[in-house]
């Protein structure tokens, strides 16, 4: 017999893969109409009608009468890093969980800088004999409160941007000198045709440099970021070892990851998606 907790988990989960299909859809095309989106999911107009209200609740598309319409920003758009920490943070934080497992205790990584990054930042006290290089002036505050002795940390020099980034001439010379294991990026935006993206010019050269510094590129992107396209690209699909994302990124979409990254990685949140369908 099957309880109704299992059912109400089964309907949740639904719930949360056909509004991430409404939402790549509007972000492909623009807008999205009740009617086409009934068809296509095979869903009542009232059920296609409740999960536009949470994704327009959710800030991700804007309601108009018959449909929605995307609500995804101009290429140059940068929200400030107060801004983007409140996004996602369920998302993040298993993000952040499944990364950390990637790193050894003695090794040398990168961190860009960025919320998710951040998030990671925290999940890395417990991993002994780190070596930290990053370019953010947020997480460089995480690390340096770390409980952890014997731990080095280098905060790259140069221009603070809106999202406490340090980017410029003198962060790029200070990383095209080192080595690292492993580099994890976070992005603004992920497409099939752009790669990783980023809204700002001269943050792109800075986590380029990032990335040619590290022998392992980890890109750490949650759902909402497929089908963003920031102004400037910092590294193709093909060019991630591995994609960490979370298990609301559409089925299409991690086909493409899969053909073009070397691994992806998906982190269960499918807890936090009950609480919100609650």
């Amino acid at each position: 017999m099957v309880s109704v907790d299992a059912l109400y988990w089964g309907v949740a989960v639904l719930a949360r893969q056909r509004q991430a299909v409404i939402l790549e859809e509007a972000r492909r095309t623009g807008a999205v109409r009740v009617s086409d989106l009934v068809t296509r999911l095979g869903v009542s107009d009232m059920t296609v009608r409740r999960d536009l209200d949470v994704l327009a609740g959710r800030g991700l598309v804007e309601k108009v009468y018959g449909g929605a319409t995307s609500v995804v920003g101009k290429s140059t758009d940068e929200p400030g890093f107060e801004a983007k920490s409140v996004r996602q943070r369920a998302q993040k934080e298993a993000i952040a969980t499944v990364a950390a497992g990637l790193v050894k205790p003695g090794t040398a990584i990168g961190l860009s800088a960025g919320t998710t990054t951040w998030t990671l930042a925290r999940a890395l006290d417990a991993i002994p004999g780190l070596t930290i290089v990053t370019n953010s002036i947020q997480v460089a505050d995480v690390l340096r409160a770390s409980t952890q002795p014997e731990r080095t940390v280098v905060l790259t020099g140069g221009v603070r941007t809106p999202s406490d980034a340090l980017v410029g001439p003198v962060a790029v010379h200070s990383l095209r000198s080192l080595h690292l294991d492993l580099v994890f990026l976070g992005v603004h935006g992920m497409a099939e045709g752009a790669g990783f993206t980023t809204p700002n010019l001269t943050e792109s050269e800075t986590d380029r440099a990032l990335v040619e510094a590290g022998r392992k590129l980890v890109v750490l992107a949650d759902h909402t970021k497929w089908g963003t396209v920031g102004i400037s690209t910092i590294a193709d699909l093909d060019e991630a070892h591995v994609v960490v994302t979370d298990d609301g990124l559409s089925d299409s979409a991690r086909e493409t990851l899969a053909e073009r990254a070397g691994e992806v990685m998906i982190a269960e949140t499918a807890e936090s998606f009950e609480a919100e369908e609650a």
